[in-house]
């Protein structure tokens, strides 16, 4: 194209630039708004999008709240209840473990009471019973410390007083296979005299144990028991023997057998007793015990007590169960340092239990024994037993018993005893 010199004039060319800056400008503007238009589309519709998902966050909020205020004071449904003779949903009632009332139990120990009622009909002028007492009810309390001991108490209590009949806490951890047992305690001594009293297949006690192990008239719940230490162990034995050595050491009071007059005349206690299964509904106990302690003369005399003691068991473990025997018998001698000359004494009983039925027990013993402080003086005598068992928890018993006093007097005794139990009661040694 050819330029000639008129359109080259200054004015000219100033018109001419201006005119290209406005279409520039113009252009530009109109691009821009262009840009403008579609970012402010893009800005509108995030807005939207935001609204949006504010929408469905408001509607989860409402649905995880809860009813709302007006569903809350709205009257609440009527239960659904199962028609008759529909057996309950377990899974809508499972225990409730670890709660509340059972976290309260945990430190409270299992509480039993047992009473023992007695009455007696018939003449005894030597050792007389009263025509109806309730002889002891025994409180048991028993629960674990710690990990590493359990306590045992048995409070005996009478119509008139109360005693401690066992208070102790036995070390289960200690190690060499050693179980120490400290405070109140039935000795280890014999095989009966570990009996707590409502644990007896009769009535009473037998006479060896009333006139050789420290009885009393004014008491009931003869044998030797005290204050001290016990430690025993299960000792290795050939042939699936079960033998058990015990130690004990007492303060040396116990009954009318032991009495100490000052801190060193403590009373000790041994025990050894094997155990062995014959057949598998059959076994048989033995043991040897022995006792010294100073009697109630002073500290320089000396009460020595030996003793054996055997048990028979039949239990069949199959089918009904409904039939088991048991005998058992316990030799005891005594040395008893007196101011003229050591009294030397003997005496024993024999016993026999069979189970009749389901409830039914019978059986019968027999008693021989010299005095402690006179051997020349004997007692014997003879008793048949019969026990109604209703429940675990209940027993009636009743005892027909002839004796035979050194005095030269005979007693004819018809004694019946109530057993009733409540509560949780550990299991006593059989």
């Amino acid at each position: 194209m050819k330029v000639t010199r008129r359109f080259l004039c200054p004015k000219r060319s100033v018109v001419i630039m201006f005119a290209v800056a406005l279409v520039f400008l113009h252009s530009v503007d109109a691009a821009a708004q262009t840009g403008s238009d579609d970012l402010r589309a893009e800005v509108k519709a995030l807005l939207e999008r935001v609204r949006a998902l504010e929408t469905e966050v408001q509607a989860l909020k409402g649905a995880s709240a809860g009813p709302t205020q007006s569903a809350m004071n709205a009257a609440p449904p009527a239960p659904q209840l199962p028609p008759p003779g529909t057996p309950a949903d377990s899974s809508t009632q499972l225990p409730v473990y670890g709660g509340a009332s059972a976290a309260a139990k945990a430190l409270n120990p299992d509480i039993g009471i047992i009473g023992n009622f007695v009455g007696a009909a018939g003449h005894n002028s030597i050792n007389p019973l009263p025509a109806l007492a309730l002889q002891e009810s025994e409180i048991s309390l028993q629960s674990i410390v710690d990990p590493y001991a359990r306590a045992d108490f048995f409070l005996a209590i009478g119509e008139n007083d109360i005693e401690v009949e066992e208070g102790y806490v036995t070390f289960t951890s200690v190690p060499w296979g050693f179980v120490p047992r400290v405070g109140r305690m039935r000795a280890a001594f014999g095989r009966v005299n570990t009996f707590h009293n409502h644990t007896l297949p009769w009535v009473d006690r037998p006479l060896v144990a009333f006139n050789l192990m420290g009885g009393s008239l004014t008491e009931a719940d003869v044998g030797i028991k005290d204050t001290g230490i016990s430690i025993s162990r299960i000792l290795p034995a050939p042939k699936g023997i079960f033998l058990e050595g015990t130690g004990e050491v007492f303060r040396g009071d116990s009954g009318s057998l032991f009495h100490s007059s000052r801190r060193t005349d403590v009373s000790v206690v041994g025990h050894l007793r094997g155990y062995r299964d014959l057949t598998e509904s059959t076994n048989i106990e033995l043991g040897g015990s022995y006792t010294r302690g100073h009697n109630d003369l002073g500290s320089n005399f000396i009460t020595q007590l030996y003793a054996m003691d055997a048990t028979l068991r039949w239990k069949p473990v199959r089918g009904p169960r409904l039939h088991s025997f048991a005998a058992r018998t316990e030799l005891v001698w005594s040395n008893r340092e007196q101011v003229a000359a050591t009294q030397r004494a003997f005496g024993f009983f024999a016993s026999a239990e069979y189970q009749l039925g389901r409830r039914w027990f019978t059986g019968g013993r027999y008693d021989w024994s010299e005095r402690a402080q006179n051997a020349l003086q004997q007692d014997s005598g003879g008793s048949l037993v019969l026990t109604y068992w209703p429940s675990e928890f209940s027993q009636i018993r009743g005892q027909l018993r002839r004796t035979h006093y050194a005095e030269g007097q005979t007693a004819n005794e018809l004694l019946l005893q109530v057993l009733f139990t409540i509560g949780a009661h550990g299991a006593h040694p059989f």
